[in-house]
């Protein structure tokens, strides 16, 4: 008898996600999605301006403030790829849920540090639940996109990141510098996702993808008749566009279904290569990304600009971040995946270089927000293109390792960050992180192209 776990989904189920048009669901599940990823975001953004407080509050030396800023990627580390094996194992919904639990009540606690150990420890914890969520939700999402707009999609998943950041700016701006006490009511608000996951978790559709990969049909039939009952929005149903592409590729494989089995798979001679692309992607935009933006506010304070215009600084190069992902939302879908992915990195490198070199006011804010333009939208083609590398049977795996080796970067990055300015100031981390972006933009060619192709269902 053949194991239900390891037959590949009722094609009809994948048909039919692929046929539908864009739906008040699809919004429904998007706009869900997309809230946590703001609020991780928040999370995220947050530290960069506690960091800047800190540092004056508490007298931090460089060392001390880069393990604070470098301890919540330890735990995304280790969260990215245990939550990818969980996905796969026991769903999208409920994991994304749990992530979102734990990171919520963590950074709730965090406001209540009395030190620098304290406040690392309940850092890490704080990664455990944001490692893992990231890649979950843009699996889910994935999985739910009819494939003529998936990528797009998942782009407009990713521009909430730029909202969450956002918060955060507005948050570092008005609340952090009001008293001695505005870094623990940052990390307060925080809080929000563990009430959050609640609504998470029982006002969204499990991925029927996965429900009929683990071989639950009627689940999978049922949640997909949800999304065909629901209105259109924006699309006729009478004009529609033409179905997708098979997946790519189609070659047969018996579906992983263990741990062991699923990692193994992720370097089998089939996906070998896009693996390594991957990989060397994530590492490479996390170390440039998380490099930068942690210590922007940082870097701009010990430049001679007080607290309160630093953060003003760093909120108006956050709000470049929108176009960049409005931009690379249409040109995935007109360019593809690698074009988009790599044009924008390229521009990465560029605005990184003149942002290092800026000075006077008017040029840091203009190279600050082209470097916010191109490194944010080449982060939603990057999460667009992840979940499509991999079969349904690993689809969360692959994602979730991918990430996991990125937050390798981002503990490095910022520990790097203050030797690296004593070495040669912000000219030579900028040129650096450049390298890091030139790198990525090459190694962006590696990874196939899914532009309009079914997801591979196996």
């Amino acid at each position: 008898m053949t194991d239900a776990a390891t037959t590949a989904p009722d094609a009809s189920v994948a048909a039919r996600l692929d046929a539908l048009p864009f739906t008040r669901r699809h919004l429904k599940v998007l706009t869900g999605s997309g809230l946590g990823w703001a609020l991780d975001a928040m999370d995220v953004g947050l530290v960069s301006f506690v960091l800047t407080a800190l540092i004056a509050q508490w007298s931090l030396t460089g060392e001390q403030a880069s393990w604070i800023a470098s301890a919540g990627f330890v735990g995304m580390a280790v969260g990215a790829s245990l939550g990818g094996l969980l996905a796969d194992r026991f769903g999208r919904r409920s994991v994304f849920a749990l992530t979102l639990l734990i990171y919520g009540l963590a950074t709730g606690a965090s406001a209540l540090a009395g030190g620098v150990a304290a406040l690392i420890a309940l850092r890490v914890v704080v990664g455990l639940g944001l490692g893992a969520e990231l890649p979950v939700a843009s699996t889910y999402v994935s999985e739910l996109a009819p494939a003529r707009m998936r990528g797009r999609l998942i782009v407009i998943l990713e521009a909430f990141w730029a909202i969450g950041w956002t918060a955060a700016a507005l948050i570092g701006f008005f609340v952090i510098p009001a008293s001695a006490d505005g870094w623990r009511w940052a990390f307060a608000l925080g809080a929000i996702p563990a009430l959050y996951a609640l609504i998470v978790r029982w006002g969204l559709p499990e991925s029927p993808r996965w429900l009929a990969q683990r071989g639950r049909d009627a689940e999978a039939s049922e949640v997909v008749a949800g999304f065909e009952s629901s209105p259109a929005l924006g699309e006729s149903r009478r004009h529609r566009t033409a179905p997708a592409a098979p997946a790519l590729p189609a070659a047969p494989a018996p579906a992983a279904t263990s741990a062991c089995q699923r990692l193994a798979r992720l370097w089998s001679a089939e996906l070998r290569v896009r693996t390594a692309a991957l990989w060397t992607v994530w590492f490479c935009v996390n170390f440039a990304y998380y490099g930068a933006f942690i210590w922007i506010p940082t870097i701009l304070f010990a430049q001679g600009y007080d607290l309160v215009k630093s953060f003003g600084f760093t909120l108006i190069i956050t709000l470049a971040q929108l176009p960049g992902y409005a931009v690379a939302a249409w040109l995935i879908e007109v360019w593809g995946r690698r074009a988009t992915l790599s044009v924008f990195l390229a521009g990465s490198a560029i605005a990184a270089v003149l942002f290092g070199t800026a000075s006077g006011e008017g040029a840091i804010i203009a190279t600050g927000m082209a470097l916010s333009f191109f490194n944010l939208g080449a982060w939603g083609a990057l999460y667009a293109v992840t979940p499509e590398t991999y079969p349904t049977s690993l689809r969360g795996t692959g994602a979730g390792w991918a990430a996991g080796v990125g937050r390798i970067a981002s503990i490095v990055a910022p520990l790097s960050v203050p030797p690296l300015l004593a070495a040669g100031g912000a000219p030579l981390l900028f040129v650096i992180f450049a390298a890091f972006f030139v790198l990525a933009a090459a190694a962006a060619w590696g990874l196939a192209e899914h532009r309009g192709a079914a997801l591979d269902d196996r």
